[in-house]
Formats: C-alpha cells, sequence, structure tokens
C-alpha cells in the first residue's frame, strides 16, 4: 500500500453529518488509493494523512452501513 499520494487535485469530502464542524474525517477518493484526515488538518503541510486501498476502504463502510458492532479491537 503507498505511504504517500500526490494530494494537488484531491477533492476531500466529509460527511453531511459532520454539521460542517472541523471534528471529522476527511476523505478522498483518488482511483484505487483512498486518503483519510482529521479535517482540523485542512491546510497544514505536515498533517497524518491515512491511505488505504479502495476496496479495503469499501469493506469497511459496507460494514459500517451493515450495523458490525466489532470493527475495533
Amino acid at each position: 500500500m503507498k505511504s504517500t499520494a500526490d494530494l494537488t487535485n484531491a477533492t476531500w469530502a466529509k460527511s453531511a453529518l459532520s454539521s460542517g464542524g472541523n471534528n471529522c474525517l476527511e476523505v478522498a477518493i483518488m482511483g484505487d488509493v483512498v486518503a483519510l484526515r482529521d479535517s482540523v488538518d485542512v491546510g497544514d503541510p505536515d498533517a497524518k494523512i491515512l491511505f488505504v486501498s479502495r476496496t479495503d476502504y469499501e469493506l469497511f463502510t459496507q460494514s459500517v452501513r451493515a450495523g458490525q458492532s466489532d470493527l475495533l479491537p
């Protein structure tokens, strides 16, 4: 899995349920890679960004939607 990616043209999105606040997760889907960041880090050049495969992201979000309660150890 990639540890970096060119985010120059990334389109970041966050849930409509976030109420427009800056304490939520933002997601940018770029082909087969998904980037995740904390919205408080917007504009921070040293922000930590997590990269996962699109397949893993889709499986995780499907599990959340299905109500799986044991997603975290």
